[in-house]
This record gives C-alpha cells, structure tokens and sequence, in this order.
C-alpha cells in the first residue's frame, strides 16, 4: 500500500470537554470507515480553542494534562481501530497552559507531542507558554513508516518551521488551524509544502465557529511528475466551509520518488551564508512591545 490516507476533522466544538471528547470519538470511528490511516484534529480540541473574549482565568481553567482521560481515552481507540490520531488539546503546564498536539499511532503509542512553537503573542495567546523545538518522528501505518512533525496554525507563517521539519527527515507535516483560511495563508501552506517537498495537512474549524471557514487542506508538495508539461496543481484536498470529515489519499511512492530527484528541500542549499537568520536582534519597522525575547 502506497496511499497514505488523512482524514480532516473539521468539526463544530460542542462547548464542553465531555461533549468534544464523545464527537471527536465518533467523528473517529468514521473517519476509519471511511479508510482513514490518520485523522487530525483541528486547534485545540479539548475546548475549541474557545479562549478569546472570555477571562483568562476561566479559560485557563479548562486546561488538561496529556495523561488525562481526554487523552488516553484516543489513545485507546486508535489501538482499537488501528488508526493514528492527531488530538489536540489546551494542556496544562507548569509554567502556564500550552497549545498541544499528540499523536498517537495505530497501536495506541504516544509517539508525538508538540506545542505550538509560536504562539500569537500580539493577542490573548501571550498567557501560553510556548513550544521549545520542532519534531520528527516515525509513524507506523499501513504503507509502512512515514516520518511525521507538526506546526500548529502561526507556525506555517515562518518558512522556518516547515524547514526545520525537512531538516529532520519529515514527509508528512499535521497543521491544527482555527482561523480564516483565505488566499494568503493557503499559499502559505503551498508554500511550506513546495519548497520542502513535502506533504501539509492542515485541519481547520468551519465556518460555524467564529473567524474560522473550513478550508482545510491537503498540500502533497509535488510540483512535476515524468510526462507532465510544466507544473500541477500539489493541493489534493480543499474543504469547503461546512462541518465534516474530509479525506485525501497521499501518494506516498510518488512523493519519495520526487523527493530523490527534484531540486527543492535541501539539495542546492548554502547555509553557511544564512548566518543572519539566527541574528537576535530587531529593527524598525518590525519592534513590538509584546515581542517575547525568551
């Protein structure tokens, strides 16, 4: 089998932490009727990323830890269906909550956890702590293993984060989203996945959550194939707006094939000239005053 296939949960929060853990089981369940390999959540599941125009201290509250029953719970299905899961969650942490993803493998293993690496500090996301690194790890499917990081929404807005997954072998980058996915950020993503060779699947909320559309998307990265005059089109999947279980079949043979011999990801790189892209320092006109230096 050479098909990897993802299922986009673009779900409606349900408002409660119970009610989210008993939709997202289902919405599981028939995302592997469907065929589903992986299914991925949108941002922040636990509690629908409901953490704007609300008190701090109330939302703050909702936070989870990873080994809570929320989690294990889909931990334990994904065993039962022998189907990755990609929940996300408001975890709690010692020095203040985090925007999380973990993924679990087919048989049940806890292969993943990330947060979110940069978080939206020009708003209510200040209060998150943030994530410390980017990961790749092998995810053990029915085509076999596929090297699997993530970015969490923000994060496809740095070239960085999607490089650095490539840097570490990644095929497959998951991408949590709850915003507006209009033209911009789309070619984000076709971005991220073009010029790493890459696949990025991102799950979004619809549009019945507020200043989310749906649009989730599958982006395979491959932009030439043997016989093709000039360039195709790498996204596989689009979404539209409304709630529902989406999935795309990534040819993962195809993707390895181009990966071996296109010229993109890190083949004619030159990083000894890039020295300036960890230079700390900030200039006009990009200073904020909320820019967290740590």
């Amino acid at each position: 089998m050479d098909k990897l296939k993802i299922a986009l949960l673009q779900l409606t929060p349900t408002g409660s932490l119970q009610g989210n853990l008993e939709k997202g089981l289902d919405a599981c369940r028939k995302a592997k009727k469907m065929g589903a390999d992986l299914a991925l959540f949108p941002e922040m599941w636990s509690n629908g990323y409901a953490i704007y125009d609300r008190p701090g201290s109330e939302w703050m509250a909702e936070a989870i830890p990873t080994d809570s029953d929320f989690i294990c719970q889909f931990g334990k299905l994904a065993q039962e269906l022998e189907m990755a899961i990609g929940i996300t969650l408001l975890e709690t942490y010692e020095t203040g909550p985090r925007n999380t993803l973990i993924l679990f493998d087919r048989l049940g293993h806890r292969i993943l956890t990330f947060a979110k690496f940069h978080t939206c500090d020009f708003d209510v996301e200040s209060h998150l702590t943030r994530g410390e690194d980017f990961y790749v790890e092998e995810l053990d499917t029915a085509c076999g293993k596929v090297k699997v990081g993530a970015m969490i929404c923000f994060d496809r807005e740095f070239p960085e984060s999607a490089r650095i997954l490539m840097l570490k072998g990644a095929e497959v980058i998951l991408t949590p989203n709850a915003c507006p996915m209009e033209i911009n950020r789309l070619s984000q993503l076709r971005a991220r996945a073009y010029e790493n060779m890459l696949c990025v699947a991102t799950c979004n909320y619809p549009d019945t959550v507020p200043d989310c559309n749906g649009n989730s998307t599958v982006f395979d990265g491959i932009a030439y194939l043997p016989g093709l005059e000039g360039s195709r089109d790498t996204c596989i999947l689009q979404a539209d707006e409304k709630e529902g279980i989406y999935l795309a079949e990534l040819d993962l043979k195809q993707l390895r094939e181009y990966r071996r011999s296109e010229v993109h990801g890190n083949a004619y790189r030159r990083p000894q000239k890039y020295g300036l892209l960890v230079d700390e320092h900030i200039d006009e006109p990009f200073v904020r005053a909320n820019h967290r230096a740590e």
